[in-house]
């Protein structure tokens, strides 16, 4: 019995001895593993330099017209500062607070990830990171912040790699640079820049305490979130420098976080009504690229500013105003969508649909034009009653006999009324969906009032078809899209050769319009240069509108409440008339001045009742022989689709456009099955 004993003993340590084998062998065969998967690791890492140009996320910078950078979206990146110009107090402040061992260890800190594991045990849930500056910089560039164990073992390989390949200096110089920290700033340099207004190389013993106090939680320790969080941050980074030597206790006790001055906050000015607008277009342009992009848009500074100030100065207090402007071809100059984009990023001009009031007529005078109804025929201002509907004028009396013009430049609704019961409500209805009124047209009588809801940037685009003589106007405000290297990813292509309404229609909508800004409600609208445009208010003065044109620039204005309550005394011939004109005569200071076409000479063929040129569907109809005064046959124009040669008609000049699309047209207002081309109308 004594014998065995001493056997089990024996045995027992044997077993003891060869799983004490088996763990060394296990930890070599690990650790070699490991040491290969660095040196694999350490192989395929690009070289410094690359590392130094490789982004993080995508940058977009958007251009005004004049090709300034108006906003830059995504990451913002400063200049790149080399070691030997980075701060001494900028390095110790990050190295105390985010790696104190940072010298000492080869990319993890054992004792760091030791301790984070025991406060996990502790705590039952992750409350400190044993990350070390070399795994962040890993993790930044090569990997996500997703919380597994398979990415942090990739973490860790990455960060033995890179020290085995770039030097200490080198590894900081790095992570300085590219780090996060906050408001979009990438690298010490945009960081210092954002919050103090000027380039990292100059960086206070302070101001590198609130700039190292960021990495841990940026959105929480801004200094232009939340100051207070920022300044006690700061605080214990100069107290942790203290701890670990970089600073003396007399240098710590000086430190004043709370004196340090931060650069002014940027307005967030009306320009970013427009790039709002302009980039949720940038989808259906690009593929989806992760590549900085440039985006080169229409916007006039010069404008943009004038229509700002003329919107801040003509609203009435309490009100809300709107103002787009387009130039002939339909490229926005300028957009405000409100009196102030920091209080309210709600777009008036693209998504609110109100009430444009008498406005309106445009359309209804459109398609009475159209059916024949010209500005100097007589008509009677007198009560009328249709399906029980009385409309009344706002001077509440009645004029009698009065011709067309007249009727439209002081806006006679008892005249509207009736000429929307003459050509048809539904055919008014189309008329208004045809020129780009996107919104809901409803058929009621009173919709000649302007009852239904409207976009400012649809009515804006109608208006300015009628000032191309007719031609379909369509709003964009991107030119072009560039890549890396100035690779074009997207061009705008204008397209004039839809045809809305026949250029004499156009023509005598332009003698109304500007009649009513001569002699009717839109007098405040005069600029001192031939102006057309209408003015609109709706009942209560609830909204007031105006909309014209003069030397090819087109330009709406919209002014109420956003819920809708009575403003007293708004009106649109009142302030937007007024916006209008303070906006318009500083826009249109440097463009000459330009006389409207208001009487087109037209061919004897064209002004027989039928007007089979415009209003046809067939594509080979062409239009009665032409003969001279002895009846022999003239040579005549060639008005059908032909292919562009040398001696084909001028395709800019309105005149040679010889037929509606119709097509278009019946797909735009849903007749039969025709559907009309992609137009790449902007979504407002």
């Amino acid at each position: 019995m004594a014998a065995s004993k001493p056997s089990r003993s024996r045995r027992g340590r044997r077993w003891a001895i060869t799983l004490l084998k088996l763990a060394l062998f296990g930890f070599i065969a690990l650790l070699g593993a490991l040491l290969i998967a660095v040196f694999i690791t350490r192989a395929s890492l690009p070289d410094y330099n690359s590392l130094k140009s490789s982004p993080n996320g995508q940058m977009v910078r958007v251009h005004a017209a004049d090709g300034t950078v108006i906003v830059s979206l995504g990451p913002s990146y400063g200049e790149w500062v080399p070691y030997d110009r980075i701060p001494q107090n900028m390095i110790d402040a990050m190295v105390s607070v985010e790696d104190r061992r940072f010298y000492m260890h080869p990319g993890i800190d054992p004792i760091g990830i030791a301790r984070s594991t025991w406060v996990r045990v502790q705590r039952g849930h992750w409350a400190q990171g044993g990350s070390t500056i070399t795994q962040q910089i890993a993790r930044n560039i090569f990997l996500t912040n997703t919380r597994t164990f398979g990415r942090k073992f990739r973490e860790m390989i990455l960060a033995m790699a890179m020290e085995r390949k770039f030097s200490k200096r080198e590894i900081l110089e790095l992570y300085l640079n590219r780090v996060y920290f906050g408001g979009g700033a990438y690298g010490i340099d945009a960081a210092s820049r954002r919050f103090f207004g000027h380039p990292a190389d100059k960086l206070s013993l302070e101001e590198a305490a609130i700039i190292a106090g960021l990495v841990k939680a940026p959105s929480n320790y801004s200094p232009t979130a939340d100051a207070k969080a920022a300044i006690d941050r700061a605080k214990t980074v100069i107290e942790t420098m203290r701890e670990a030597g970089k600073i003396s206790a007399s240098e710590a006790a000086r430190a004043d976080p709370a004196a340090v001055k931060l650069a002014p906050e940027p307005k967030q000015n009306s320009v970013r009504y427009f790039t709002d607008w302009a980039l949720a277009q940038l989808d259906e342009m690009i593929d989806e690229t992760g590549e900085p992009i440039d985006v080169w848009t229409t916007l006039d500074l010069g404008m943009q500013r004038a229509a700002d100030t003329a919107i801040r100065a003509d609203a009435p207090p309490g009100a809300q105003a709107a103002l787009v402007s387009l130039d002939r071809d339909g490229a926005v100059r300028a957009m405000v969508g409100g009196k102030d984009y920091v209080s309210s990023i709600y777009n008036r001009a693209t998504q609110a649909v109100r009430q444009p009031g008498s406005s309106f007529k445009l359309f209804v005078y459109l398609a009475a034009l159209e059916a024949g109804v010209k500005p100097g025929d007589s008509v009677v201002d007198e009560p009328v009653t249709i399906d029980g509907w009385s409309p009344r004028n706002s001077n509440g009396r009645f004029a009698g006999p009065i011709d067309i013009r007249t009727a439209f430049a002081f806006s006679i609704n008892t005249v509207a009324a009736k000429l929307g019961l003459q050509v048809g409500f539904p055919t008014v209805a189309d008329m208004a969906r045809r020129f780009g009124i996107t919104t809901p047209v409803d058929t009621h009588p009173s919709m000649v009032l302007g009852t239904s809801d409207v976009r400012l940037l649809d009515m804006t685009r109608a208006f300015a078809s009628v000032n191309a003589k007719g031609i379909a106007v369509v709003p964009y405000g991107i030119l072009k899209v560039t890549g890396p290297g100035g690779k074009t990813l997207y061009e705008h292509q204008v397209d004039d050769s839809r045809v809305l309404v026949a250029p004499w229609v156009a023509a005598e909508m332009t003698d109304l319009l500007q009649t009513a800004v001569s002699t009717g409600t839109g007098r405040a609208a005069q600029i001192g240069r031939p102006v057309a445009g209408k003015t609109g208010t709706t009942s209560s003065n609830k909204d007031g509108w105006f909309l014209g044109f003069s030397s090819g620039l087109t330009t709406g204005v919209w002014m109420g409440r956003d819920d809708a309550r009575p403003i007293p005394g708004l009106a649109g011939g009142h302030a937007p008339a007024q916006a209008f004109h303070d906006f318009m005569i500083k826009a249109v200071a440097n463009r000459p001045v330009e006389q409207f076409e208001t009487q087109v000479t037209l061919p004897d063929w064209q002004l027989e009742p039928d007007d089979e040129a415009y209003y046809t569907n067939s594509a080979d109809q062409a239009p009665p022989p032409m003969v001279d005064e002895n009846g022999l046959p003239l040579e005549q124009p060639e008005y059908q689709d032909a292919q562009p040669d040398s001696t084909a008609p001028d395709p800019d000049q309105p005149q040679d456009r010889q037929k509606l699309d119709q097509q278009w047209i019946d797909g735009v207002l849903g007749r039969g099955n025709r559907r009309p081309p992609p137009d790449n109308r902007p979504n407002p």
